[in-house]
């Protein structure tokens, strides 16, 4: 039996009730309709979707966001403390106030789209899209779990958009970063950073048995980062995790940091062999060298510790390294992603080539027995 409808009275008239039974073999019901006919859509609509498994247990739906929450944010504790952290703070201020109590059948994409453009009217693009990401995460696990069939905060239209990076970025020269690097009281340090491409947290997570000194290498695994004021190690992505070559002019500053290490001793530390913090607030170490740099050349740029990772691809380039080999030393996923980020590095390629082309087309010469072979065919 596909179901039944049957009417009863109430203060308001007549109505109709349509019982059915569930995929499960329990028997449901649902009523206060107020016609017959809307009775026989509704079980008409329930017999279809229990035939092509479409069907919703109404009381799966009716369970809130809020309910749901704690369950999703516990899944994503696999994450990096640096990719985690937002995500508690954007449920708790954003999402949670708005969404919190409404039953996840509840929601529609046009109330979703409002909340939206008026959270992006008082908060950042980023802000806003998180949210967004943290809601879209939660109805996805209903979803997963059978609660729910579409969700309605996917597919929305006129997203908020993250303003652009500035694309104009400071590269130093090779003497330029040698000024740093005396400038500082962490040589070495400047000069890996320059030379190698590595970001600052996978600099500062390097430990001592991450360095090949025989083929000059650097072993990035880790990556040190901080959030809340706590520096967490945390794991690379398969791209990023790489063996990045270093010149042999830091060879014996590097052998020196060695000798003074164990195996598992951070390469570069604070003075009890803790994480290295950078310094934001313009009072650091780093920003201290730039200052001094500055007084000795006024011309010098002012940059943070990640231009340094501009620098080394700058500098590679300048070497002769092609898109492909700078992708790999960078850590980048894919070449393209290196050539959209240093597109600039490579505008000279082009005049080049045709210098270069124009040379071998003029030192092309012809044997003796060609030109004849000429002569004789003309």
């Amino acid at each position: 039996m596909a179901g039944s409808i049957s009417s009863y009275s109430t203060a308001k008239g007549r109505r109709y009730r349509v019982r059915y039974v569930k995929p499960d073999k329990s028997q449901t019901d649902k009523r206060g309709f107020k016609t017959k006919r809307e009775a026989e859509v509704f079980l008409a609509s329930v017999t279809v979707a229990k035939a092509t498994g479409e069907y919703i247990d109404p009381a799966l739906s009716r369970i809130t966001v809020g309910q749901l929450a704690p369950v999703w944010l516990a899944g994503k504790k696999v994450l990096k403390p640096s990719s985690y952290d937002p995500l508690p703070r954007a449920w708790r201020n954003h999402v949670e106030p708005f969404w919190g109590h409404r039953e996840i059948r509840s929601i529609v994409p046009s109330e979703v789209q409002a909340w939206l453009a008026g959270l992006a009217s008082e908060k950042s693009a980023s802000t806003s899209l998180r949210a967004l990401g943290v809601l879209a995460g939660i109805l996805d696990m209903a979803i997963a779990d059978g609660r729910i069939k579409k969700n309605p905060a996917r597919g929305l239209e006129n997203r908020p958009k993250k303003p652009k990076k500035k694309a104009g970025r400071s590269y130093l020269s090779h003497q330029q970063l040698e000024l740093l690097a005396r400038c500082s009281a962490r040589p070495t340090l400047v000069r890996v950073l320059g030379y190698t491409g590595l970001r600052w947290g996978e600099a500062t997570a390097l430990r001592a048995r991450h360095v090949n000194q025989l083929k000059r290498r650097l072993h990035a695994e880790k990556n040190a980062v901080t959030v809340n004021g706590v520096v967490h190690e945390g794991e690379l992505k398969s791209w990023e995790d790489r063996h990045v070559p270093y010149p042999a002019v830091l060879g014996a500053e590097i052998a020196a940091l060695l000798d003074a290490r164990r195996p598992n001793d951070l390469l570069f530390s604070n003075p009890d062999g803790g994480f290295l913090r950078r310094v934001e607030n313009g009072t650091g170490w780093f920003e201290g060298a730039v200052s001094r740099a500055q007084k000795i050349d006024p011309t010098f740029p002012r940059i943070t510790p990640h231009d340094l990772r501009h620098t080394a691809a700058s500098l590679a380039v300048s070497a002769g390294a092609n898109v492909k080999v700078l992708q790999l030393m960078l850590g980048h996923a894919s070449a393209a992603e290196t050539l959209d980020t240093y597109a600039d590095l490579f505008d000279d390629d082009l005049e080049s080539v045709a210098v270069k082309l124009d040379a071998a087309a003029r030192a092309a010469t012809f044997s003796p027995a060609w030109e004849l072979a000429l002569q004789t065919a003309g």
